[in-house]
């Protein structure tokens, strides 16, 4: 092991840089070259690559998004494309390959290790939908990005007497409605995990209401179905005005937390580590504190579930 390659694939999430920068100072420290691959795999695919030294990446520990940038390659999933891809790694003369991303980088990861190359997989991704990993890369910085809107909306919200929903990040994991619905107090949380009643959620406003409450914020899975109808229903049923805040691409945005940043430092110098032991095929993740690392297609199928006592908590603090 001589040189390896770093690089940031699909959606970006903050402490990705904190990740880079583990790696790139771990593999020097240990005698190694680094290359950062630009643009994911699609830059792999282009060439899009130059070696990185010590101060490739000096002050970026603090800054949120990727200095390597990213991209999503349908080039890179057909065999063509793939070919290239492995073509590029030789000609670069690339030993090893660090991938920090969600599960369609860790798949790409995947497909490099079974044609012989050297691959660690590093979680980053805001959802924290890795089942194998207690938290992913981001997530907690997405949560606080969250928490900090939602004390935004309640101050204007108590103001008028209104009712907010707003819409995070989840497609298939409810995990940041569930942490951020919790640490800032919501009146209710929608996730596609656990089946919800609007019923429910109407008689809690009125109660609400009735006690004097100014203010009512709900957290809405986006994978759990359209906002603005969830309003409309709230409105009609309880004659309280519903407003829709949807936090979108904001949440991939901002400052690194220190729980982020610290978790990148931990899984890139770990990469590295395994690289030299000569691992490939593996995605490094956190399970009680402890780094952990297993094969990365047990890590792919590993099943993600929600902490549903977390979830009953909510509701009984919300009453």
């Amino acid at each position: 092991m001589k040189k390896i390659g770093v690089l940031t694939s699909g959606g970006d999430a903050p402490g990705m840089n904190a990740a880079i920068r583990s790696v790139v100072r771990t593999a020097i420290f240990k005698g190694l070259k680094v290359v950062g691959i630009k643009r994911g795999y699609q830059g792999l695919l282009e060439g899009d690559i130059e070696e990185m030294n010590l101060s490739s990446v000096g002050d970026i520990i603090h800054r949120g998004g990727t200095i390597l940038r990213s991209a999503r390659s349908k080039e890179f999933i057909n065999e063509k494309g793939f070919q290239k891809a492995l073509d590029v790694l030789k000609i670069f003369g690339i030993d090893g390959l660090v991938v920090i991303g969600g599960d369609g980088s860790f798949k790409g990861a995947k497909k490099l290790s079974e044609s012989g190359i050297s691959t660690i997989g590093i979680p980053g991704t805001i959802d924290n939908d890795l089942g194998y990993t207690d938290y992913t890369i981001g997530f907690d910085t997405a949560i606080n990005t969250v928490v900090n809107a939602i004390g935004n909306l309640r101050d204007t919200s108590s103001s008028h007497g209104r009712a907010n929903i707003v819409e995070v990040m989840g497609r298939h994991c409810g995990d940041i409605a569930l942490y951020s619905g919790l640490a800032g107090g919501a009146e209710s949380i929608i996730i596609p995990e656990i089946k919800f009643s609007m019923e429910e959620i109407c008689k809690k406003l009125i109660s609400g209401r009735n006690r004097g409450k100014l203010h009512s914020i709900i957290i809405v899975a986006e994978g759990v179905g359209k906002p603005y109808d969830i309003a409309d229903e709230i409105n009609r049923k309880t004659s309280i005005e519903t407003r829709v805040t949807i936090m979108g691409h904001l949440q991939r945005g901002g400052t690194p937390t220190a729980q982020d940043r610290i978790l990148a430092s931990r899984l890139g110098s770990e990469s590295i580590n395994l690289l030299l032991k000569g691992e490939k095929g593996r995605a490094i993740g956190l399970k009680e504190n402890k780094i952990v690392n297993l094969d990365i297609d047990e890590a792919l199928k590993a099943n993600k579930a929600i902490d549903k006592d977390m979830y009953e908590l909510t509701k009984i603090l919300s009453i």
